[in-house]
């Protein structure tokens, strides 16, 4: 057993001293390897190869330029493999935009390795091989998913933390210190394995103990789960509607009042009469529905008596108003017809929604219309009679940390209104599913979410998914709305406060350690 362990130790150890494109191969496969874990494949296991191979990388490279070097090539095929599914959007369209796809997944790839990038290069000259090295890459590449989360109006998509979904009771950490925080501890464990090549007590030490905190949170999470019933809200039956209509369909003028009936006859399908609120999906209504009273006569007549409909539609500037302006939006309709609530999305998409530096790109928006929307104010708590209090989220508002919820006006629960239906059978709505869940347990709030595609769903505060209507399925699901939590978890209380606390802290065991380290 001592001799095959050597054995493999040295293959190990050649393999982070190739030069050239052997190199710059392995360290793309090393990231394709990572992303295997992402949604909807959790295969976790292969982060205890991916990360230990960058470690041995980063101990093998020649300086800060190569450890820069082999992070952007880990990064490149991580996110290249991770963020696959952008590319269907652009065929969506494919005369227009096919020519992007090339641009969009290698580019965007290319682009995301070089936080990867950053993190390896300080990780490689602020710390020591050993412990050090590993603590220190664990805590760049939280920090720089951080900066990714809010540069160039952030771009917070495959945070590492999500790799844990299938596996609830470490997830539950997410209450605590966030995704980030949980990706602190995953990187920092999948990384110890490294130390292994060169075997001591202090190193064999410090692989057991990154195996016995995951043990422990696992432990906490699961007595967490096992006390945490949750009530539902008296008196709130929620309907929601997947229409299932496809993206290169959804914007035809001849077939949106088509659209519309569908919504209509789905809302009206067995059981109406026990729901008491209906949830359609992102821009469910036509366009304009504010200015459409045959379309909001309509809306009204499958309204519940006494309850909403709440659906997302595009909201525009009244006619002769200038500038023209338009808005992705969620409005709440009465039984009446009338408009009893809008929110109006904060967080656009990037080339999605709007175009950056407009004027100088010779390039036009993947969405309908030759307008690029304009942003909401931001995080709100939506009233809306008969119910909760609402945190509003429209598309991927939902994939950022601390930023869905506004902590002066604590709603009951969170609304992600959304459109998966740019992204086809792929790994995209997964992915964006596992975030939503994530928000759930971060904020200790139960979470609703309506897509015209699926994955729609009701989750629990605790991450637990307790009903769901499959991806590329057509159908209702009626469900109650839980309760929320008491905002008595770190993260819920403090935001993103928590998981810098938790960040501090492993930066003074660093700290800690290269005192050690160097007094040795």
């Amino acid at each position: 057993m001592n001799a095959l362990f050597s054995r493999l130790a040295g293959a190990a150890l050649r393999l982070a001293h190739q030069h050239g494109w052997r190199r710059r191969g392995l360290a793309v496969l090393l990231g394709v390897l990572a992303a295997l874990a992402l949604p909807p494949i959790h295969a976790l296991p292969l982060l205890w190869i991916a990360f230990p191979g960058l470690i041995l990388l980063l101990d093998g490279g020649s300086g800060g330029r190569q450890a820069f070097t082999d992070g952007c090539w880990f990064g490149f095929g991580h996110f290249s493999l991770g963020l696959y599914w952008i590319s269907y959007a652009l065929l969506v369209d494919p005369v227009r935009f096919g020519w992007l796809v090339p641009v969009a997944v290698f580019g965007l790839g290319g682009l995301l390795g070089l936080f990867v990038g950053a993190a390896t290069f300080f990780a490689r000259r602020l710390a020591p091989p050993g412990v050090p090295r590993v603590l220190a890459l664990a805590l760049a590449w939280v920090l720089f998913e951080w900066v990714r989360s809010w540069i160039f109006t952030g771009f917070s998509w495959n945070l590492i933390g999500s790799v844990w979904m299938p596996v609830l009771p470490v997830v539950q950490f997410a209450a605590v210190a966030g995704t980030y925080g949980l990706g602190l501890l995953t990187v920092a464990a999948a990384a110890m394995p490294a130390l292994l090549v060169r075997p001591s007590r202090s190193h064999r030490s410090a692989v057991v103990a990154s195996l016995l905190v995951l043990a422990m949170v696992a432990v906490w999470g699961s007595v967490r789960l096992a006390d945490g019933g949750v009530p539902t809200v008296t008196g709130v039956r929620l309907r929601l509607v997947q229409p299932n209509i496809e993206q290169t369909l959804k914007w035809k003028p001849e077939m949106r009042m088509a659209h519309l009936q569908e919504h209509l006859d789905l809302t009206l399908s067995p059981g109406w009469d026990k729901v008491t609120d209906v949830i359609w999906s992102e821009t469910a209504a036509p366009s304009f529905l504010e200015r459409d009273g045959v379309a909001r006569s309509l809306i009204a007549a499958v309204t519940p008596p006494g309850g909403l409909l709440i659906t997302g539609a595009v909201r525009g500037t009244p006619p002769g108003v200038e500038p023209f302006r338009v808005w992705n939006s969620m409005l709440a309709l009465t039984r009446q017809g009338d408009i009893a609530a809008t929110y109006d999305k904060a967080h656009l998409v990037p080339f999605g929604e709007y175009v950056p530096l407009h004027s100088l790109l010779p390039l036009d928006k993947i969405t309908a219309g030759s307008v690029d929307f304009t942003p909401g104010p931001g995080v709100s708590t939506l009233l809306l009679p008969g119910l909760p209090p609402a945190g509003p989220l429209i598309c991927y508002e939902v994939i950022f940390p601390g930023e869905v919820v506004d902590r002066t006006h604590r709603p009951g629960w969170l609304l992600n209104l959304t459109n998966d239906g740019w992204y086809g059978i792929s790994a995209g709505p997964y992915q964006h599913f596992a975030a939503a869940r994530l928000r759930a347990v971060e904020e200790g709030l139960p979470l609703v979410r309506a897509a015209n595609t699926g994955i729609s769903g009701v989750i629990d505060p605790y991450g637990r998914v307790l009903a769901r209507l499959p991806l590329g399925t057509r159908g209702i699901l009626d469900a109650d709305l839980p309760t929320p939590l008491p905002a008595e978890m770190p993260f819920a209380r403090f935001g993103l406060f928590a998981p810098l606390v938790l960040w501090v802290l492993t930066m003074f065991c660093l700290v800690f350690w290269l005192r050690v380290f160097r007094a040795g």
